[in-house]
């Protein structure tokens, strides 16, 4: 900047804060567009830019959002597909600068909105958020100033990037093995999602609606039965227990996350109910678990580390300014079938 003495000397950022009578903070936050400035701060803020004629330096410009930190909203740490994802996201970005940094927020849509605030507020570069439960609004809004590419709901938007699964497709894949060993009374555990959250197509809504679809197709509406509970140990256990030991028990049941089938076999076995004699069980994801000599879980592989991997590699384009269009990618679903499936017990 060594000729810019002859021109006269450039307003700082302090007093601009000094003349609206704000904090150097509070400046920096209006200007970079941050979560939570009222509107009052707002106008103060700008007047004073306008006033001073102030021009940010290209340089600090370009440096904000480049924390070099990516961060990534979870529910629920003990749900091994998302170890998967992280494993996409993290081999994605190995030779970059980025750091990945996870909130583990729980179900709960006040704790995740929380996180993700507090993501924004230190500056991350970017978030991948995997099937938030915040309300939709609220995502969009903070999509707007920063880069964010979502996993998991297929609710389109120009504001955010979006890596899904064929959910309902997955769902097909399961009845339809299903049916093809026999079995009518199937069941599907799934999470129960919020509705106030206003979104339309989170991975639960989808997979209900293929699983509806299918047993219509294969005409057993009568049998549908959606049970729904977290995708959890605990969850799974509770549906199971639940299911289980109804008079009518379902000769097979589908879960939407392998934590929460494992959840299932749980309560069959304090049951004395044995998979797959007296129950069939399906999960989804393919987790790690679901392969255990033990456990030979059939279920449906939807290439977690690739959507990871995705969602890594959008969120890098969005960071370094790709903001024109935005993308949606789709995942093809594959059955894995093995042993925790077969004919039911006449």
């Amino acid at each position: 900047m060594g000729h810019g003495s002859q021109r006269k000397k450039r307003v700082t950022i302090t007093e601009v804060a000094q003349h609206a009578g704000v904090s150097t903070a509070a400046v920096s936050k209006v200007m970079r567009n941050a979560y939570g400035v009222s509107a009052a701060m707002q106008e103060k803020v700008r007047a004073a830019i306008a006033e001073l004629d102030y021009r940010p330096h290209a340089a600090a410009r370009g440096m904000r959002g480049r924390t070099y930190t990516i961060g990534v909203l979870l529910d629920n740490i003990r749900n091994t597909f998302f170890a998967d994802i992280l494993d996409g996201i993290r081999d994605e970005l190995h030779d970059s600068e980025y750091t990945v940094l996870v909130g583990a927020a729980g179900f709960g849509a006040d704790a995740q909105s929380k996180t993700i605030r507090s993501m924004v507020d230190r500056q991350m570069d970017g978030l991948v958020l995997i099937a938030p439960g915040t309300p939709r609004a609220e995502v969009l809004s903070m999509a707007e100033t920063t880069p964010t590419v979502i996993i998991g709901h297929h609710d389109p938007s120009d504001l955010h990037d979006s890596v899904v699964d064929a959910d309902g497709a997955g769902a097909s894949l399961v009845v339809d093995h299903l049916v093809s060993l026999g079995h009518r009374k199937i069941t599907l555990v799934s999470a129960s999602g919020n509705r106030s959250s206003k979104w339309a197509r989170t991975p639960e809504i989808v997979l209900t609606n293929g699983y509806t679809e299918a047993m219509g197709r294969h005409g057993l509406t009568e049998q549908t039965r959606v049970c729904r509970t977290a995708y959890s140990d605990d969850g799974g256990y509770k549906a199971g227990m639940s299911l289980l030991t109804q008079e009518d028990r379902p000769t097979a049941i589908m879960a939407g996350a392998d934590v929460a089938a494992l959840g299932v076999w749980r309560a069959a076995h304090e049951l004395g109910l044995r998979v797959p004699e007296d129950i069939s069980l399906v999960g989804y994801n393919n987790t790690a678990v679901a392969d255990l000599a033990t456990v030979q879980l059939t279920s449906v592989d939807q290439a977690g580390h690739n959507m990871g991997a995705t969602a890594a590699r959008l969120l890098i384009e969005r960071v370094e300014g790709r903001r024109d269009h935005a993308v949606q990618t789709s995942m093809t679903p594959r059955l894995v079938v093995r042993g925790s499936t077969s004919a039911p017990r006449t």
